[in-house]
């Protein structure tokens, strides 16, 4: 497996694959009714992981029908991409849950935020292979709850403890840039990884094959990119292929 990761992203609302801006439910786009087919589409072009988002449980909505669609995508890529999963999982049995259905790794985030020491105990449990954690800021504080409250947390701070604690990726989104296609803020990620020791995925804000390279010459672990892929900005063959 490559070093630096291509993650195309599926955002899920009500069972539709959508994308937000600035993650606000009222700016909502609509790319797909039928999430298993874009996941295929993904895995037919070289992807060898999927990003994953349950937005309804990020917000607290019903989440019957992104249940249904998780469980389509994971159907569809066994035993030929990996998937990591996030939002509105805030216990271990809902870790425990996903990993049964065959994810492979949980990003937790609201959770950690409400209450650290949670992170020490499902790291404990399952590793830190099997989870990550979720770093959407607004400036420097994370913000939880689908983005929608502040959490008071520095982010280096919170990351330095969850190193400490066993972690080995974490996930950093500039919420001002997310779905924006204005550039990703690969220097504030580049500053987590290099002051916390873990491996940083980028995310937000992708809009160019140069992005991606700028991603990649920050020695980040991966990118996450939505909506430059749904736009049609650049394939993810393209994606992957930059150096």
């Amino acid at each position: 497996m490559s070093e630096f990761i291509v993650y195309p992203a599926i955002d899920l609302r009500f069972g539709k694959v959508v994308r937000l801006r600035q993650g606000k439910g009222d700016q909502q786009t609509v790319y797909g009714s039928d999430p298993e087919s874009v996941a295929e589409d993904w895995i037919g072009q070289g992807a060898e992981w999927l990003h994953v988002v349950n937005l309804n449980g990020a917000f607290g909505e019903s989440t019957e029908e992104n249940e249904v669609a998780i469980k389509g995508i994971v159907e569809a890529g066994k035993e030929k991409v990996n998937i990591q999963l996030g939002g509105g999982i805030r216990s271990v049995e809902e870790i425990e849950a996903a990993l049964a259905l065959g994810v492979t790794r949980i990003v937790l985030g609201t959770s950690v935020m409400e209450n650290p020491a949670f992170g020490k105990v499902v790291l404990n449990r399952f590793g830190g292979e099997r989870v990550a954690f979720g770093f959407d800021a607004r400036g420097q504080e994370l913000m939880s709850h689908g983005w929608q409250s502040a959490s008071g947390l520095s982010m280096t701070a919170l990351g330095e403890e969850l190193a400490m604690a066993g972690a080995a990726t974490l996930i950093y989104t500039n919420i001002k840039k997310d779905g924006m296609q204005t550039g990703v803020d690969w220097d504030n990620a580049r500053q987590l990884s290099t002051k916390t020791g873990l491996r940083v995925i980028a995310s937000g804000g992708t809009a160019s094959l140069e992005d991606i390279h700028n991603v990649r010459e920050a020695r980040l672990a991966g990118v996450i990119i939505g909506r430059a892929l749904y736009e049609g900005n650049f394939s993810l063959q393209e994606a992957l292929n930059v150096r």
